[in-house]
């Protein structure tokens, strides 16, 4: 797990060995053990690396035999040892233990198609000396980032975006689209970033680059669905097994290992698989109060055997981390937990190198629960589609609210215009009157409509909750829970693994009908069947709650002044209505209604604005750190 950078000029121009310094020192939190820098007369290539296998003769940039192959890469290969014996029989020679080298050698092999041999996470870069051309990819899922910039001159990559920032002459400019899109997803959907030409290679993807700045971007492989009729317990079985070897496979490193451990069934399985291997490190965080997930965590190590840590954090302590944790996502991710999440990682790191973590369950199995909502909406979505579109008219423009208008509306309204994932915080209207008249006369925006829809459009010979999971596993997925996991773990010179997120367990789970899913009252029923016996009874039917996060109640305190003090002297006022933000919170205090989602997403874009738009991003890292 670390941090890679790279440049390639294509105007004649070497490159800069200081530039790419500055590169890889801005992400050093990524890296703290070795650091290297790799230069040819029209590429250079750097690296930060954390120290997880073959700690000795590890380092990168890394060479194949006779030097015409250069790698960077950030991740870990599962299937290394395989793969190593595999091309070993094939003549390959090798120098070292790391499954980076694994990597250039199936190029060596392979070319492009050496992603499809890959079980794990991954975003590398490959330098052909002899072709002159840059290779890239990224994994299936997205677990690893990669971002780059193009200009006229040169190719700047990196594992984050400040790493590109921090190369002179690269513009820090709003990108209004990813604006525009933020305010519904609470995110940026790849392949955009917040800042304007920088760009975020998308899961499964891969690009060629030749000396004259050429780019070709492709996908390799998608998540596909294809249910197949086979009963609960053989699914359940099979689930079992494969996640046991995913777990396994998770548990190679030569440093000292952990888990995460929430409330909910999918740390619980990881923990529990983890722990029937070896001793096992366990750790949980909750807040104070009725919101203190700690509680059940602690019984659930009990009962595991877990050596377990954990801790109850507080509001004050919440609140001045958000600069810190806005700062490591590089781009704003208005999700709550994602403050909560910066501490757990921290408190892992106290005690371990690397940790698992139950992320993608819920994507592969059906756990979130907006997965019921088509089998609600079935008494409504039965009609034929000219007297749906007609009742949806005669509704949206009926001036009262009654009980049952909000399920007659999302009942009549098409699922490709109502879900664009698990987040929908603005709808086109309220992004509307939030935003200045001026942005709108500036900027022609895309609906999310339009940005999901290629999606759907795969999707159309499947069910509706099937074609949500594909929405979330290409949007939700990489956008917001993976981001976070890979930028807050990586803050801390942690590496985070996630063994859902593994080909093989997806195989597995793409088969799965969504009876098999979705059950009567409640989700994930084949995942919940395949851990009976293994994880707590009283686990595998507890219902989803995700990670519950006070705001609702915090901004009902005096806490909501600070925020709103914020908003308004971070310069975002060019941007947004403030007398539409003032209404949302005093409508939120007076219980009028719940802003709360609406607000935290405002406020964490102001702190993002303060932090990359009007700051020395050199300053600030001193300062925020």
């Amino acid at each position: 797990m670390c941090g890679i950078a790279g440049i390639l000029k294509y105007n004649g121009q070497p490159p800069q060995e200081e530039t790419l310094k500055q590169m890889t020192e801005a992400m050093n939190h990524r890296g703290p053990n070795h650091e290297g820098v790799w230069l040819d007369s029209r590429i250079g290539l750097g690296f930060r690396r954390l120290s997880v296998i073959d700690l000795r003769d590890g380092n990168q940039p890394m060479t194949n035999e006779d030097r015409t192959l250069w790698i960077v890469f950030n991740g870990e290969i599962y299937n290394y040892k395989t793969l190593r014996d595999q091309l070993r029989l094939k003549g390959h020679h090798f120098q070292t233990q790391s499954d980076t080298e694994v990597i250039v050698h199936l190029y060596e092999e392979y070319g492009k198609d050496c992603v499809h041999h890959l079980r794990g996470m991954f975003s590398f870069a490959i330098w052909d000396v002899k072709e002159q051309t840059l290779f890239a990819a990224r994994d299936h899922f997205g677990i690893k980032p990669f971002y780059y910039y193009k200009d006229e001159n040169n190719l700047l990559f990196a594992s984050e975006i400040k790493s590109i920032l921090a190369v002179q002459g690269v513009p820090r400019k709003l990108q209004y689209q990813s604006l525009f899109s933020y305010l519904t997803f609470q995110y940026v959907p790849q392949p955009d970033t917040m800042f304007e030409h920088i760009y975020k290679l998308g899961p499964a993807e891969r690009v060629f680059v030749n000396a004259g700045g050429e780019m070709k971007i492709e996908k390799y492989w998608e998540p596909h669905f294809h249910p197949v009729k086979r009963s609960l317990a053989d699914y359940a079985e099979e689930i079992q097994w494969k996640l046991k070897e995913s777990v396994n496979l998770h548990l190679q490193s030569d440093v000292n290992r952990g888990c995460f451990l929430s409330s909910g069934i999918d740390s619980t399985a990881i923990a529990a698989m983890m722990k029937a291997e070896e001793s096992t490190k366990t750790f949980s965080i909750g807040f104070e109060g009725v919101n203190n997930e700690t509680i059940i965590a602690n019984q659930t190590a009990a009962k595991l055997g877990t050596d377990h840590y954990f801790h109850i954090l507080s509001t004050e302590d919440f609140f001045e981390s958000i600069p810190k944790t806005v700062w490591h996502l590089d781009e704003p991710v208005a999700d709550p937990s994602a403050i909560a999440l910066y501490h757990l990682n921290q408190l892992a790191k106290d005690h371990v190198t690397v940790v698992l973590s139950g992320e993608g369950a819920d994507e592969l199995f059906g756990g979130y629960r907006i997965y019921r909502e088509p089998d609600a909406l079935r008494p409504i979505t039965w009609m034929p589609n000219f007297i749906k579109d007609s009742l949806r008219k005669t509704l949206t423009i009926y001036p009262y609210h009654f009980y049952g208008k909000n399920y007659l509306l999302r009942g009549l309204t098409p699922l490709e215009e109502r879900f664009f994932g698990n987040a929908n915080i603005f709808n086109k209207s309220g992004k509307m009157n939030l935003l200045h008249e001026s942005v709108h006369a500036q900027n022609s925006f895309l609906h999310p409509t339009d940005i999901v829809k290629p999606f759907y459009d795969k999707t159309v010979h499947l069910d509706p909750t099937t074609r949500m999971q594909f929405i979330d596993m290409n949007f939700w997925l990489p956008g917001d829970i993976l981001s976070k996991a890979d930028k807050l773990s990586m803050a801390h010179s942690l590496e985070l693994r996630v063994p859902f997120l593994d080909k093989e367990v997806f195989e597995t789970a793409s088969k799965i009908p969504v009876s098999n899913r979705i059950g009567k009252n409640t989700t994930k029923l084949a995942l919940r069947k395949a851990m009976e016996g293994i994880v707590p009874d009283a686990i595998v039917n507890r219902p989803k709650l995700g990670f519950p996060v006070p705001i609702r109640d915090w901004l009902k305190t005096p806490i909501s002044d600070i925020m709103f003090e914020q908003i308004r002297y971070s310069g975002i006022e060019e941007i947004f209505n403030m007398n539409i933000i003032e209404e949302m919170f005093i409508q939120h205090r007076i219980n009028k209604g719940d802003y709360s989602r609406r607000i935290w997403l405002i406020y964490i874009f102001s702190v993002w604005y303060t932090l990359f738009m009007k700051e020395d991003l050199k300053e600030l890292k001193s300062a925020v750190l």
